[in-house]
């Protein structure tokens, strides 16, 4: 199920829809040159595409991480892209009184995992009317999930998406359960899953989350096997020079090899589900 988002090219075959971009808005270059990238790639392979960047970034280990070049700049260049590209974009939220703002932006309003039980921040981003793609926090059953859909659903919006996203396993390391997924999807609502944030090993000692980016594939191509709805992935050209999760992204020329993949994969599962 490809959400109806304003604005996301619908093709003529079947396919999983992509939400792409890199962790947060570093400036205009770097993001018009992913956007550009995934842009064609997807066109050609006709994949559905939302382009996603953090403006700001709350959920940091350390006082000195980078959390972003200015919450209206960064609102502004993420619209004006994603415009220039043709493209809905997607962008997170972390408490109430963001939600408007950031709504007035962008296409997609994103709950971070963390804050996937944050009542008050559920529904200011339910009353926006846009569509909400709250992540299952890494703390939670997949079950769960049905009560944070629900108090977006209070607010009358019924455009949600749910994103799996990894479970704590241990103190540094996550793990993809690949039942969430068909247990997610019995709420009707599309189901992501986040094939890079999946790799990250956080709480690291020296303050930074690690990561294997060489599992992104994997999981990736798991996802779509169990009937995923959509993927979600950070994509950088230079991951190492990343200004935020730098261990988990996948580089930007990497990214046509893996969709091309995961199409095939998908077409093949949808033959097998409807022959």
């Amino acid at each position: 199920m490809v959400p109806a988002i304003p604005g996301l090219r619908i093709y003529d075959k079947p396919s999983f829809f992509l939400i792409a971009g890199p962790c947060v808005v570093e400036n205009r270059e770097v993001l018009d040159s992913i956007a550009a990238t995934l842009n064609n790639v997807c066109d050609e392979l006709q994949i559905p595409w939302i382009l996603k960047a953090s403006y700001r970034k709350a959920n940091r280990s350390r006082l000195d991480s980078f959390t972003g070049i200015g919450d209206t700049e960064a609102l502004e260049i993420l619209a004006e892209v994603g415009k220039k590209h043709g493209v809905p974009v997607l962008t997170d939220v972390h408490n109430p009184w963001e939600a408007d703002r950031a709504a007035a932006y962008v296409d997609v309003l994103q709950i971070p995992a963390f804050l996937c039980r944050q009542t008050d921040l559920l529904i200011a981003a339910g009353r926006t009317g846009k569509w909400i793609n709250i992540k299952k926090g890494q703390f939670i059953a997949a079950d769960q999930m049905t009560y944070a859909a629900e108090k977006v659903a209070a607010t009358g919006n019924q455009h949600i998406m749910l994103t799996e996203r990894g479970t704590l396993f241990g103190y540094h390391d996550l793990v993809v359960d690949f039942r969430s997924i068909p247990v997610m999807k019995k709420t009707g609502y599309a189901v992501v899953v986040d094939c890079t944030h999946a790799v990250q090993q956080p709480n690291q000692r020296q303050g930074v989350s690690g990561g294997q980016p060489e599992m992104i594939e994997p999981i990736a191509r798991a996802a779509i096997a169990v009937g995923c709805d959509g993927i979600f992935l950070e994509t950088h050209p230079e991951p190492s020079r990343a200004l935020s999760d730098a261990a988990t992204m996948l580089p930007t020329g990497k990214v046509r090899f893996l969709l091309e993949r995961l199409q095939l994969l998908y077409r093949a599962v949808s033959e097998l589900e409807h022959p």
